[in-house]
């Protein structure tokens, strides 16, 4: 067999899917494993989504459709963005694919060239490098400042001549922290004085906790250098029906449909009329769920706190990243092997000493996982 690509062999395989496997293989030994590894909400989704998603499938919405989106799903998308987020869009400037993660993946690929610099704003998440570097292009890492996770004026040492876009993730995945007003404005300067491309992505959105989501591309001009990335998987819980979406400037969408065309075609029919039900549906479980996770994380919080171990701020999202001792891989893997709680590495999210947990679980099992974590090193 000839030689496989050099490009593929050289990106490592994802973390938080690794652990996970690795932990659904101790529970099928007969393990009592407390997965806190993998981002997933705990809940169903809400009924009348999959009930208009059973709706569609009964019409007959099983064939092909449009390879951007069916119509009344990409309207709603653009009069959301619109209405909640003002940022300026049209139905044709957005994109839907399978889960956020192939629309990041779509605009590394419709905006990079060979050698083209991507600045990753760590701690990032995982997906995000390899989908530059299977694009063609390079990421350069820059940490933000450790006491708030915002940025600051070192990002600008992180500018080359080959810098093509930044990648922002508010709020955050691994850490929870939410991009305050002054530092969407250090990016905006930054990004408008190299003539940078922003992709931000925005899919915890919903999930915030006493703060205030702002979207970039709401600022200035700057929806025509933003690709805003969502999707349904986090605020609906619906990570297994894989529909998300990017809206951004006319000339990259087009790129991106030409990609989606000719590798996934589109999502799911019958997915799309779940995920319109979603967006022009009744809001208030996605409300109930945030109310649950903030519950949890006042939990998460003051238990680690008593811990003497020391979090990230943790104003979004559904994670609580903690600061430990020594090898952080080693840590984690400890944790897995002996108290049977499997979590994430740091250094998967380019941030070597930290570990992240999802709360993500119910009461019972958190309280059980932090009081096992304790016992081990306590």
């Amino acid at each position: 067999m000839k030689k496989l690509s050099a490009k593929v062999g050289a990106i490592a395989p994802s973390a938080t899917i690794e652990i996970s496997d690795r932990a659904a293989r101790m529970r099928e030994g007969g393990i009592d494993v407390i997965a806190l590894s993998i981002g997933e909400p705990d809940f169903d989704t809400p009924a009348h989504i999959t009930e208009a998603c059973i709706g569609a499938l009964r019409r007959g919405e099983t064939h092909y459709a449009p390879s951007p989106g069916i119509p009344a799903l990409r309207q709603a998308i653009a009069e959301k963005l619109s209405t909640e987020n003002a940022v300026p869009c049209t139905a044709s400037q957005v994109v839907v694919g399978c889960g956020a993660k192939s629309s990041v993946y779509e605009t590394c690929e419709a905006v990079l060239n060979p050698g083209d610099e991507v600045i990753l704003m760590d701690p990032s998440w995982v997906s995000y490098e390899p989908c530059v570097q299977l694009a063609g292009g390079s990421a350069v890492h820059y940490m933000v400042r450790e006491e708030d996770f915002q940025p600051d004026d070192r990002l600008l040492e992180a500018v080359t001549d080959k810098s093509k876009m930044l990648i922002l993730n508010s709020p955050s995945n691994p850490s929870g922290a939410v991009m305050t007003k002054a530092s969407l404005g250090l990016v905006k300067d930054i990004a408008e004085d190299h003539d940078l491309i922003v992709m931000s992505d925005e899919i915890y959105e919903k999930l915030i906790y006493d703060r205030e989501h702002l979207s970039i591309a709401a600022m200035g001009d700057m929806h025509e250098r933003t690709v805003t990335i969502n999707g349904f998987s986090k605020a609906y819980a619906m990570t297994g029906w894989r529909v998300g979406y990017a809206a951004g400037p006319d000339a990259i969408i087009k790129q991106m449909i030409k990609v989606q065309q000719h590798t996934m075609s589109h999502t799911a029919t019958f997915a799309m009329f779940g995920a319109l039900a979603a967006l022009t549906g009744d809001q208030s479980p996605v409300e109930e769920m945030r109310r649950e996770f903030d519950r949890r994380r006042r939990f998460m919080t003051e238990t680690l706190a008593g811990m003497d171990l020391r979090m990230a701020p943790a104003d979004g999202a559904f994670y609580a990243y903690v600061k430990v001792d020594g090898d952080d891989m080693a840590v984690a893997s400890r944790w897995l092997d002996v108290a049977h709680v499997a979590v994430t590495p740091g250094t998967a999210f380019g941030t070597p000493g930290w570990v992240r947990l999802s709360y993500a679980a119910s009461m019972e099992r958190l309280d059980e996982a932090l009081g096992r974590i304790r016992a081990l090193d306590g």
